[in-house]
């Protein structure tokens, strides 16, 4: 299934206060491999931006879970840049009441946690 709503989905701060922040306390590990893995930082983000809207509208998605906020879906995507490849696990939601999707977590991942997922 696709991502509903997908060319809908909202980024909102996510990238810059956590997912690429080298200063958040938990978000600073992510940061540093999306910078070692793709050279990918807050300085360049737009590149990591193009490649999760693409993701959100064209990708696989897998609903993860239903709970008291809406329902979560999962979203894993090979991205490449000028200096290499990453497997990519973006996490959505879709608020009740609410018909578009936010992104609320972003991470590189192993190819090998993508198997299940991704044929």
């Amino acid at each position: 299934m696709r991502l509903p709503n997908g060319d809908r989905a909202q980024l909102g701060d996510k990238l810059e206060r956590y997912c690429l922040n080298p200063n958040h306390r938990k978000g600073k590990d992510k940061a540093a491999l999306f910078r070692d893995r793709l050279e990918v930082t807050l300085d360049n983000k737009g590149v990591f931006e193009t490649a999760l809207l693409a993701a959100a509208l064209d990708n696989k998605a897998v609903v993860r879970s239903r709970d008291q906020y809406g329902y979560h879906y999962n979203i894993r995507f090979l991205m490449q840049t000028d200096v290499g490849e990453a497997w990519v696990l973006s996490c959505w939601i879709i608020r009740h009441g609410e018909d578009f999707p936010r992104l609320t977590n972003a991470y590189p991942v192993r190819s090998q946690e993508v198997q299940d997922d991704n044929p």
